[in-house]
């Protein structure tokens, strides 16, 4: 009796971890079957016939061929597989169960990638979480498609293997015609990025050029509210042209977490921050992420980024609502019956909204339609622990005509992202000292803040002073104390000064409805 077994490894996505999958494939005496066992669904299911052609078009001999029992395990039984980037390492074992290539060892190894069925191998997604994992085994060769070769090397200590069919990989593995490895690559900072609006280009509007500059220097949230045509939008645009490049660390997060989504182009790496605008109409799940097979939502994509909030009254409760956990924590977790996922989501929060339903209310131009009660149910959309986790609140006034016609300050953009730059050293610096792991004044949390932040004498008194005058939560105060702290970074103070908690608190307390 013919029995033969071989076994090969390949990876499972899930959110942005992969888990080690083992292919088994065994070969009994019976009349012809292929069948894909372990909690396969449809796309793995349909292997068959992509490495039936795959391995036809190769030159071999497919498993249609063959008058056996073929059986293919993935392994464990009870983690469901999805997608298709299986094909390769079925179709890699099969050949070995079979005798049809050179007996190679198989334990140091992970296959991903999808056949063709002329035999190339085709890009798949999830594939630097995939080279995560085969860095965390040890020193395993990862056998990728040729486009994903460039996202796999940025995990150092792992030989990537560049496959472009499935006939040159057989070559490879009996040593006749080798595939030459991808070195280790670091991604370039990248300092000439395009921006969809330069913040040179705005014109009027110094104090919202003001907020933007503090909450760029120190990841803060801002809330702009305003009438309709005033400029929020692009005041929000303009905030990514003063942001600091994306460091490798970061870019490396991004990339991961865009490859996990299936939104990464082949071949690239992401260098420029996120600008995520999600439509009011989104749900939950497109925003904070999970879904039948969990995936990054927008506030993940967002992550070292901007996610932007235009006409924010009009998500629905519950989505704003979910966005708490993440702006406190900086993480998503979506909870499955099997477990927990975690997904990262450290982003700044740039709400845009109108006064009241008509957009009028307290414009010097045009009339508010809207009455009492009106304008106060339009408010109450964003709750107040909300509102708390929102640092700064700046009212967006209509532009008068001196300022349309004023002509724009060019090194504006230069100048303020030095300023940022320098900044966030300070910041970076601070928090090395303390071996703080930290990259913004806005994720410290309230047991830093009274190590790190030195208030002056005389901030100290006006401090006193004006919280004994208001009923801010403990969150508020805290946050205030972090603003004040990133506008004495931008003025390269080392203390706190009166002017920096005097301009900090009214960014916090303002009443934006008394525009």
């Amino acid at each position: 009796m013919i029995h033969t077994l071989a076994t090969l490894y390949s990876a499972e996505l899930d959110g942005l971890t992969a888990q080690l999958i083992e292919v088994e494939i065994d070969l009994n005496v019976g009349l012809h079957s292929f069948n894909i066992v372990g909690l396969a669904d449809k796309a793995v299911s349909e292997a068959k016939e992509r490495v039936n052609s795959a391995l036809k078009n190769a030159h071999t001999k497919p498993p249609n061929k063959e008058n056996r029992k073929i059986t293919v395990n993935l392994a464990p039984a009870d983690i469901k597989k999805s997608g298709s980037h299986y094909d390769l390492a079925i179709a890699i074992g099969y050949l070995c169960a079979t005798k049809q290539i050179k007996t190679f060892n198989t334990q140091d190894k992970l296959f991903v990638g999808e056949l063709s069925l002329d035999g190339r191998i085709r890009p798949i997604h999830g594939v630097l979480s995939i080279a995560r994992l085969a860095k965390k085994l040890g020193n395993y060769e990862l056998y990728l498609p040729l486009e994903n070769a460039r996202e796999g090397a940025l995990i150092e200590g792992i030989s990537i293997i560049p496959v472009t069919t499935l006939q040159s990989l057989i070559d490879h593995l009996e040593e006749r015609i080798l595939i030459k490895s991808i070195p280790h690559t670091t991604p370039e900072i990248n300092t000439s990025l395009d921006f969809p609006v330069d913040i040179s280009e705005i014109k009027g509007q110094e104090h919202a050029k003001r907020a933007l500059t503090i909450a760029a220097a120190g990841g803060h949230n801002l809330l702009m509210i305003g009438p309709p045509g005033s400029g929020k939008t692009m005041l929000a645009q303009s905030l990514l042209s003063i942001l600091p490049p994306l460091d490798t660390e970061e870019s490396i997060t991004v990339t991961q977490i865009y490859s996990a989504a299936g939104l990464l182009p082949h071949n690239h790496i992401i260098q420029e921050r996120p600008f995520r605008s999600p439509h009011h109409t989104a749900s939950p799940v497109s925003i904070i992420g999970g879904g039948q097979n969990p995936r990054p939502g927008e506030v993940s994509l967002a992550h070292s980024g901007l996610l932007f909030l235009d006409e924010m009254p009009e998500f629905r409760r519950d989505l704003l609502e979910a966005l708490r956990q993440p702006l406190e924590n900086g993480t998503v977790h979506i909870a499955r019956a099997k477990g927990t996922l975690t997904f990262p989501a450290r982003f700044s929060l740039i709400g845009a909204m109108n006064p009241c339903p008509c957009g009028y209310f307290g414009d010097t131009v045009k009339e508010c339609t809207c009455g009492a009660f009106e304008v106060a149910r339009y408010q109450r959309k964003i709750s107040g622990p909300l509102l708390d986790r929102i640092d700064l609140h700046i009212n967006i006034p209509r532009l008068n005509k001196d300022d349309l016609i004023k002509k724009g300050d060019h090194t504006l953009r230069e100048t303020l992202k030095k300023q940022i730059t320098q900044a966030r050293t300070l910041q970076k610096d601070r928090f090395n000292r303390a071996s703080i792991k930290a990259l913004t004044n806005s994720e410290l949390s309230s047991r830093h803040i009274e190590a790190l932040i030195k208030l002056s004498p005389h901030a100290k008194n006006l401090g006193e002073k004006l919280f004994s005058h208001s009923n801010m939560s403990a969150r508020a105060y805290f946050r205030i104390m972090k603003i004040a702290q990133t506008i004495a970074d931008l003025e390269k103070s080392e203390t706190v000064e009166e002017n920096h908690l005097a301009e900090a608190f009214q960014y916090k307390t303002k009443n934006f409805l008394n525009a």
